[in-house]
């Protein structure tokens, strides 16, 4: 068979559009017309800065990606970021700004539970569709048009501590005695009670139990106090970087823990601590199999290694926050094609009633609070990376909890 060249193109230009066309794969037009402006917010300095600037730079590369598949309804896609400073009532504050002066089309939650849970306020005024990355209260939910891109069901105080202890009780030497140590972060705080209450249930002895208040940067005493309890387990409820600080207190007094989990902490930092040897957490996606065979992972995985190398990020491999970002724009992208317009209602009401396909699977929003499943699996510090070590089923290469 043989192929007419067009009229002005080189021959092995035509020959490679046809193979491009043969394969599905369609070149996308450059977009055109008034960008659609999407708005949100980002703890971009405060004590949330550390794992934010990950949502950020994540924001960034899929937006660049977006426009060059032809950006949203062929119109080119720009992303007004501003900084709520880790402060959830400026986080108020800015999404007003961005409704009411910016008039952006679409909204994009920011990160932790406090500012998502002010953002939803304002977009159940304005009826808007939210997407965001980490809200940690389900519960707390309560906006028909808010939709989580952080899969973690919709009891996550009773699964996901449940899934870190069946992960504990199935290693070489399963833990007898527990401190739980918190900050009063209200999704920390939260999940740590649930934690409590699992622990006591599975027969376990709480040996220790103390709370900090967010923003603490003393980790001296509860050091010691986690030292005196001697537990053969520690529970750490911390975010950012308040894990760090705690194992830099710990060094001091020549104490290092035998087997610990931290919650949400940054993950970059507390994998570049030399103190956070066989250091336990939760995770949604890893850069490993089988999870890179998700839609749209090996792209991303590649492009974001290279920028957050460049960005001179500690961890360079996507994880719970970056693929959490990552998700949340795939899923308001899926609303914006399918229904194919920028109407709030419209996208919300496709999102209630189909899956999409993400980095972490196919998500569902039909659940209590539009959440679907918890997808929450154990991920545990090896060889100066994070390795996914249960259940079985998602671990690669024979990944097993390592116990000292």
């Amino acid at each position: 068979m043989k192929t007419q060249q067009l009229p002005g193109i080189p021959r092995r230009t035509a020959m490679a559009a046809l193979a491009f066309a043969a394969s599905g794969i369609a070149f996308a037009q450059q977009p055109t017309g008034q960008p659609v402006r999407i708005g949100s917010t980002l703890a971009l300095t405060g004590p949330l800065s550390a794992t934010a600037q990950i949502h950020k730079l994540v924001g960034e590369i899929y937006i660049e990606q977006l426009n060059k598949r032809g950006g949203l309804l062929g119109r080119p896609v720009e992303w007004v970021v501003k900084d709520d400073q880790s402060k959830p009532d400026l986080a108020r504050t800015l999404y007003e700004q961005l409704v009411t002066a910016d008039k952006v089309d679409l909204l994009m939650g920011p990160y932790a539970t406090g500012a998502i849970l002010s953002a939803m306020g304002v977009a159940q005024r304005y009826n808007k569709v939210l997407v965001h990355h980490t809200l940690g209260i389900p519960s707390l939910a309560k906006y028909d048009m808010q939709f989580p891109a952080w899969s973690i069901g919709s009891d996550p105080a009773t699964t996901v501590p449940n899934t870190l202890f069946d992960a504990l009780a199935a290693s070489p030497k399963p833990p007898k005695t527990v401190a739980v140590v918190t900050s009063k972060f209200p999704s920390i705080q939260f999940m740590s009670a649930g934690a409590r209450e699992v622990l006591k249930k599975r027969g376990l002895t709480e040996v220790l139990f103390l709370e900090w208040d967010f923003g603490n940067r003393d980790f001296g005493p509860i050091a010691n106090r986690v030292k005196d309890a001697k537990p053969d387990f520690v529970w750490v409820g911390a975010i950012g970087l308040e894990g760090n600080l705690l194992l830099d207190a710990m060094k001091k007094i020549d104490y290092s823990p035998p087997l610990h989990f931290y919650l949400y902490p940054a993950p970059g930092p507390l994998l570049a601590s030399p103190d956070a040897k066989n250091a336990l957490s939760a995770t949604i996606f890893e850069d490993q199999p089988p999870f890179t065979s998700n839609f749209g992972a090996a792209e991303f995985v590649k492009i974001y290694r290279e920028r957050a190398s460049k960005a001179g990020f500690p961890d360079t491999s996507v994880e719970t926050q970056a693929a959490a970002s990552y998700t949340a724009w795939q899923i308001l992208e899926a609303g914006v094609v399918n229904t194919r317009s920028l109407d709030d209602k419209a996208i919300g009401t496709w999102l209630k009633a189909n899956k999409v396909d993400t980095l972490q699977g196919k998500l569902r929003f039909d659940g209590t609070g539009n959440f679907g499943d918890d997808l929450m699996r154990i991920k545990q510090i090896q060889d100066g990376k994070w390795v996914v070590v249960w259940p079985k089923e998602v671990t690669s290469g024979g990944a097993k909890l390592l116990t000292p």
